[in-house]
């Protein structure tokens, strides 16, 4: 089991990763960050996601979908933005963020290693 130091920096060894955050989406507060740059300001970043997060659980429910989101993946033209809720009774209302240079990044590899950080993370 992780703490959330020890999960941002594993999160920060998967091949690509520019930026990780640890967000509450109820408040669009940060609250663990790792990796920003002059590029990627992550507690904007945080805040920002957050919108997207709330909307697709509020599309969910309009939908009636019973189904938990595993990711959201944005594209930009040199980077993936991954957006991964926690699933864990203690991680409710938390999601990890992760900005990854797309020339860099293995996508699939680096779902597979956010899901492991998250079943690794103990809040």
């Amino acid at each position: 089991m992780a703490d959330m130091d020890m999960a941002l920096k594993e999160a920060m060894q998967i091949d690509g990763a520019v930026g990780v955050a640890l967000v509450d989406y109820t408040s669009g507060m940060a609250l663990g960050t790792l990796g920003s740059s002059k590029d990627l300001d992550l507690t904007v970043a945080a805040a920002g996601n957050t919108d997207v997060v709330r909307a697709k659980m509020r599309t969910m429910e309009m939908l009636k979908l019973k189904e938990d989101i595993e990711d959201i993946l944005i594209t930009l033209g040199t980077q993936y933005h991954l957006i991964r809720p926690l699933k864990s009774r203690s991680g409710q209302g938390l999601f990890l963020y992760l900005a990854l240079l797309r020339s860099r990044a293995n996508l699939a590899l680096a779902r597979h290693q956010l899901k492991k950080v998250e079943e690794d993370l103990q809040m």
